[in-house]
This record gives C-alpha cells, sequence and structure tokens, in this order.
C-alpha cells in the first residue's frame, strides 16, 4: 500500500520552489509528511517573555519579547560621508533582561515605523556581543498583534496562546516554518496511523492525526503532553518492529548446532587452566553454548568492562566449535590487537594450539593469524590453512573479510570491539559459511540498557559485570596542570616512584605529532582560560616523549607507540613493553582496546579533557591489570569550572562504566550515540530521547516482538508497513547498519 499521497505530496507544489528548495537543503524536509515531523524544540506563552539573560553566544535564537524603547541615529561613513548614515538601535526586554537591536542603511525604514515601545514580537538572529553587550544584528522579526487585528487573521495565525519555535536555520526563521506547517496541517487529517488499535487504545494514546494537530497547533500544555506521549510511541515502535524482524529473520535462518566433545579440545583447555572461571563467566558460557547447541545462529551481543575476561569466554565458545567440526574466526578491529589476540590464545592454549605439528596435543588444533600486511608466504599458508581446516581459529582484521579467504567449514564469528564494525561487515564474514555461521559480539564499552535495546536491538545480550579474582582497584586523579603546575611534577616523580618499584607506565596523548596532523585551528583565539586550553593544538606523543626523556624521566627506558608505525615497529615495541625492557610506554590511543601488560600499574593522560568518557575509562583499564594497585592520572588545562573538568571528576569518581555511559549519554547529543554524528538537522529521534524513555522503549519492544511473532510480514497493519518502509528507507544506514 502506498503511503497516501496527501503526506507524499512534495513540499515544492505546496508551498512554492523558493522555500522548498531551503527546506530541502537546510533542514532535510521533501513532502508535506516530511514538515509535519519537523516538531517545535519548545513553545513560548504569549504572555510570557523569553528569558533573555541565557541566550547562546553565537546561535541562531528566536525569542519573543516586547520593545522597551528606539532610537535612530545619524553618522557619517565611507558610503554616507554627509552623516546621512543611519542606525536603529532598538532596546528589548524581558521585564528583566534587555537586549540591543540593531538596523543600518535602508533596513532601518520598517522597524522604525513598526517596532514602537510597548510591541511585542518574536525576534530571530544571531546572538554576538558588542560594547560587552548582547546584541542581534539585523534580526528578522514577526509582530504579535494583539486583539485589534482583524478576527480573521488573529485566529489563523496565532491560535491558542502557545507559540511554537521550531529548530530553525538563518535561511528560514521558526515563525516562517510555523506558517508553512499551518499550510499543510489540514494534509494531517489524512495520516495513517501505524499503531495497532488496540494498543492505542490499550494504553490511552491520542490518534495520530489529533497528535500531528496538537504538537503544532496547542491550546493547552496537556495537549503538548498527549502529543508527545504519542509520537514517543510511535518512534520507538516502529524502531522496535524493525529490530524484531530482523532478529525473526535471523531466527529463520538454518545453522549447524555446535556441541563440544565430551572429551574434545574444551575439556584437555579447562584441564590445564590455572585458575576457575568466575560465576559471570560460566553464566554467560551457559548462555552462549545454549545459543551455540540450537539449529539457528546465535546473534548475542557480550558485554563487559575491560578485563572482565571476555576474550577467555570467547575462546571457549570457539574451542567448543572447533571440538564439534567447525571452525572460529575472531575478527579485531586493529593489527595490533589481532597479534594480541592471536599471542594471548596461543599462550593460554599451549600445545593445544599446536595441531599438526611435532609436540603438538592429540587434540590439538592450528591457531592461524591473517592481517593485511602479512607477508606473501606466511598469508599464503595462513589461506591454505582455512581452506583446508587444519586451522580451526583464525584470529584477523578485515583482512578476514575479503573475497580470497575461504573456509573449510566456517561455525562461528566472534567480532571483538563491535562499535568499529559495521553490520555488512559482520554479514560479509557471515556469508562466508556454508551456513550462516553463529555470531558473537563483545564490547567494552558498558551500554546502558536502553541503548542495547535500540542501538543493538537485533541481538540478545550477556553481560559481565564481575571482575576476575586477583584484579585490583584502579585509583584515578584529576591532574589541574594550569592551575596547579606542581601536580604535574608530582605525577612525573610518582611515575618514577612505580617504575622504581619494578612496574611500568603508559602515558597517552592525542596526537601524534609529525606534519601529517591537522594544523590547530587557525581561528584567532579568544583570551579566556578555557579559549586557550582549547585552542592550543592537542599535546602530541613525539613532543611529549621527547620532553620526558630530556626532562622529568631522563634516564628512564622510554619508547613510543602509534598508529603510523609499521605494523612490525608496533609490534616490536609493544613486545618489548610486555617482557618489561621498556619502562614507560608514550601511546596514541592505540593501546586502548586489548592490550595486555600486567605489570603497567600507572597511566599518565594527558589533555585528557580531549576524550570522551568512554574512551578515558576504556585506556583506564589497561592499567592495574595484575596484582599491585593501579593509578590513573587525568591531566588537563582546562580551567575548574568548565563542563570538560566536571567530565574528567565524573571518571575519576567512579569505577563503574555502566554509570559513565550514562554520564556520557547525557552530555552527548542523542544523534551520537545511534551511529553516525547526526547533523543535528535530523536526528533519526525526533521527540525520543534514549535515557529518559527508557520504560517505553521496553514496553515498545514486548509488544513489537508479541506483534512480530504473530504477524512477521505484518499483513494486518498496511499502516505499520508503511511507517516501517519510510523508517527503513530513510534511515536504513543510521540504525540497522549500526556501523
Amino acid at each position: 500500500m502506498d503511503l497516501v499521497p496527501a503526506l507524499e505530496e512534495p513540499l515544492k507544489k505546496v508551498l512554492g520552489p523558493a522555500t522548498a528548495k531551503v527546506m530541502a537543503e537546510h533542514l532535510g524536509l521533501h513532502t508535506v509528511g516530511d514538515l509535519l515531523h519537523h516538531y517545535p524544540r519548545r513553545y513560548e506563552e504569549r504572555g510570557q517573555l523569553t528569558h533573555l539573560a541565557d541566550l547562546p553566544m553565537d546561535e541562531h535564537v528566536t525569542v519573543v519579547a516586547q520593545v522597551a524603547d528606539a532610537r535612530l541615529h545619524t553618522f557619517a561613513s565611507s558610503k554616507a560621508p554627509r552623516g546621512k548614515g543611519q542606525r536603529l538601535e532598538v532596546t528589548i526586554t524581558d521585564g528583566s533582561g534587555r537586549l540591543q537591536l540593531v538596523f543600518f542603511g535602508h533596513g532601518v525604514h520598517k522597524p522604525h515605523k513598526e517596532l514602537l515601545p510597548g510591541t511585542r514580537a518574536m525576534f530571530a538572529g544571531k546572538v554576538s556581543v558588542f560594547n560587552r553587550r548582547l546584541q542581534l544584528a539585523h534580526p528578522a522579526y514577526e509582530l504579535l498583534r494583539g486583539d485589534g487585528d482583524s478576527a480573521e487573521e488573529a485566529v489563523d495565525s496565532w491560535a491558542g496562546a502557545l507559540i511554537p519555535l521550531y529548530p530553525a536555520t538563518a535561511k528560514l526563521e521558526s515563525w516562517k516554518i510555523g506558517k508553512a506547517i499551518q499550510t499543510v496541517l489540514p494534509g494531517a487529517q489524512e495520516a495513517v496511523d501505524p499503531l495497532p488499535d488496540s494498543l492505542r487504545e490499550g494504553r490511552g494514546l491520542v490518534s495520530l492525526p489529533e497528535a500531528l494537530l496538537k504538537i503544532h497547533r496547542p491550546h493547552t500544555k496537556a495537549d503538548i503532553d498527549d502529543a508527545r506521549s504519542r509520537l514517543k510511541w510511535d518512534e520507538a515502535f516502529v524502531l522496535q518492529i524493525a529490530l524484531a524482524r530482523r532478529r525473526h529473520a535471523d531466527a529463520q535462518l538454518p545453522a549447524v548446532p555446535r556441541r563440544p566433545r565430551p572429551d574434545g579440545l574444551l575439556t584437555a583447555f579447562d584441564d590445564r587452566l590455572p585458575f576457575t572461571l568466575t560465576d559471570g563467566q560460566r553464566k554467560v558460557t551457559r548462555e552462549i553454548f545454549d545459543d551455540l547447541a540450537t539449529d539457528h545462529p546465535m546473534h548475542r551481543l557480550l558485554q563487559g568492562e575491560v578485563g572482565s575476561g571476555k576474550t577467555m569466554v570467547a575462546l571457549r565458545a570457539m574451542l567448543a566449535v572447533v571440538d564439534a567440526g567447525g571452525q572460529a574466526a575472531m575478527l579485531a578491529p586493529t593489527e595490533v590487537l589481532a597479534q594480541q589476540h592471536h599471542r594471548s590464545v596461543v599462550e593460554m592454549m599451549g600445545e593445544l594450539a599446536e595441531g599438526g605439528m611435532l609436540g603438538g596435543a592429540e587434540q590439538a588444533t592450528k591457531v592461524v593469524l591473517l592481517t593485511g600486511s602479512m607477508g606473501a608466504a606466511a598469508r599464503r599458508q595462513a589461506l591454505l590453512d582455512l581452506v583446508t581446516g587444519e586451522a580451526g581459529i583464525v584470529i584477523g582484521t578485515h583482512a578476514l573479510i575479503e573475497d580470497k579467504v575461504q573456509f573449510h567449514d566456517l561455525g562461528l564469528v566472534v567480532v571483538d570491539e563491535q562499535h568499529r564494525f559495521g553490520v555488512e561487515q559482520r554479514d560479509a564474514l557471515r556469508g562466508k559459511g556454508k551456513q550462516p555461521p553463529h555470531l558473537l559480539v563483545m564490547t567494552a564499552t558498558p551500554i546502558p540498557r536502553t541503548v542495547a535495546m535500540t542501538v543493538f536491538g537485533d541481538l540478545e545480550t550477556s553481560v559481565l559485570d564481575q571482575l576476575p579474582a586477583g584484579r585490583s582497584p584502579i585509583a584515578s586523579h584529576v591532574v589541574p596542570a594550569a592551575d596547579k603546575p606542581h601536580f604535574l611534577a608530582r605525577a612525573w616523580e610518582r611515575v618514577r616512584e612505580e617504575v622504581g618499584n619494578g612496574h611500568q607506565a603508559y602515558v597517552v596523548c592525542p596526537r601524534i605529532g609529525d606534519d601529517i596532523d591537522e594544523p590547530a585551528d587557525p581561528k584567532k583565539a579568544k583570551k579566556s582560560p578555557e579559549d586557550e586550553a582549547e585552542k592550543r593544538p592537542p599535546l602530541a606523543v613525539l613532543d611529549i616523549a621527547d620532553q620526558l626523556t630530556k626532562g622529568p624521566l631522563q634516564g628512564l627506558k622510554v619508547e613510543v607507540l602509534h598508529g603510523r608505525m609499521h605494523p612490525d615497529d608496533k609490534d616490536a615495541v609493544m613486545r618489548r613493553f610486555a617482557a618489561g625492557e621498556t619502562d614507560v610506554l608514550v601511546a596514541t590511543t592505540v593501546i586502548e582496546v586489548g592490550v595486555n601488560v600486567p605489570n603497567a600499574t600507572v597511566m599518565v593522560i594527558m589533555d585528557a579533557d580531549r576524550f570522551g568518557v568512554s574512551q578515558l575509562h576504556q585506556l583506564r583499564g589497561r592499567v592495574g591489570r595484575g596484582s599491585a594497585a593501579g593509578l590513573c592520572l587525568l591531566v588537563s588545562e582546562m580551567p575548574e569550572a568548565s563542563a570538560a573538568r566536571q567530565r574528567l571528576n565524573a571518571v575519576a569518581s567512579t569505577l563503574d562504566g555502566f554509570e559513565l555511559s550514562r554520564i556520557d549519554l547525557e552530555q552527548r547529543r542523542e544523534g551520537d550515540v545511534l551511529g553516525q554524528a547526526q547533523s543535528g538537522t535530523r536526528s533519526s529521534l525526533r521527540m525520543l530521547a534514549v535515557i529518559e524513555d527508557e520504560e517505553i522503549i521496553a514496553e515498545a519492544r514486548e509488544e513489537a516482538a508479541a506483534l512480530v511473532a504473530a504477524d512477521p510480514d505484518l499483513t494486518h497493519l498496511p499502516g505499520l508497513r508503511t511507517a516501517l518502509d519510510a523508517l527503513l528507507d530513510e534511515e536504513r544506514e543510521q540504525y540497522l547498519e549500526k556501523g
């Protein structure tokens, strides 16, 4: 069934080509339906004025205020040498604060006539500062006429006391968007309702046409609440239907059940383990093994803090699949990490990883590494081992996805650090099995439950929240380098002390520091301390390493590690550090994932404010991996009152990754959470807030699962199918290809 033509109508037919062009280019709105879903950002009450003191600098704003006074000045200028230049200064007020408006030249005549003291209007423009006062230069404005006007016009333009203010652009003011919406609003009557009647009535939600009417022309605040509740449900429900259908389709795929042999490789491996698994590892392993034993593919997300033992759980799942006659592939985001995983798996398995070799154990298999920078001979051998089935386990980077790579019988794909791989890449690897292989996705970035339900909604979730025995807590402190330089000096003393006690240290910097790096922001630096710290280019590995070896860490063995080094050199540096030959490793975030050196006890993060909350938490997880306590020092030059410092204080105050990921989310826009950072014009979620609306998302997920189980093709719900097609069409990239 097609979308109702009224809502499909292109805007250029309804509003004219000029307006339609601005809406398409600046707001991404193309049809009547798009415009009806462009909801107000907030509402002003006709009797109330905007609070002028809170206006953000350099942003395009719309305010409702009253003219306090207007003065016309003449002045001489190069264009008007005889003192004929004109400048109109209008002061507007909200009753407490004031804001200056300025108009120049020929632009003064109309406002001079219209903006008389006492007049109320909506003003839109960019907030700037002139002579230390806030001002709007040449703002657009729309008078809010009193009841003296023709009744018809008053009813038409400003029905109701609530004035909707829309997300607008400099090219199209909020009230022009409002007028365009008034033009298309009658079309809302023809909106097809995606929600099943039973669900809508059961939850007491208004119909879609009514919700659209109330969101754009509310008479009361209750109207706005009704509309919002309804529109949030639409977004949550349609998205969860899409995910439920994906889960349903995946569940229909055939897969080979993989059950470990009673006395096979897994048993032999468990017998070698020098420690017992935590309760969490056991529980998660049971969930995974139950999935592996079914005849449709497992799709599971394994979340666990850095160091919670995810790799051990994944390795045992891989061994179970090899036991059952299949092969397992582990996909890592970087070569450093792939090599690291390969090394640690081979070490953990010992002779069990030496299949077909002299001295290999009876049940042994071969564990091969496959990365883009391998030599031709090694690569040929690895490919041969995969296609013959000689290698039961392969660990690699994107190189695994290439066409040339063929498997004998791929049974399980493990993806490490999912947020760096898109669904297409997962699917490309899955396509290499004779039947779809089982899939285990791992992440060390704790994901709040709601985000897991939206972003990873097609995966079942397991959480490892226990740290293995013998792990030490990590103490974290903020080092305010600008306010208290002696704190930074003390930080380097602490590094020396740790090295003196036989331990090692990381120093992390935001950039590498060779010429290829982006130049610093050339815009004129403003002089506040916050700007000074912001405008300076981020500290670089090569510079800091140089300063440390000549200065506070003189005499210690310092090495550098960054992404532009040759893979062999990176590997050599990591090996020396892991072997304890290097005291201090100065690195970029290449060490963020998977580098495991239990003897490293202290990490100093330079310019810590340049990293995200989750990233800092990931980095910090690299220390305290042995029995000695870990220490993480967050160095920043940002002033104490800044948001950046508050973020760092939050990281220092808790080791709970889920708590931090919540803080992180609250500080970022929803769009960033759901895939690519969306440029603020059209986030795929217009009403739903992932953190606040947890309850709605959870309920929508349940309803969606039940509905899809009963009617997978949505045969009885044409309206829902239409909404789904629209979502998938527009958001396919953003949601379901979680790149």
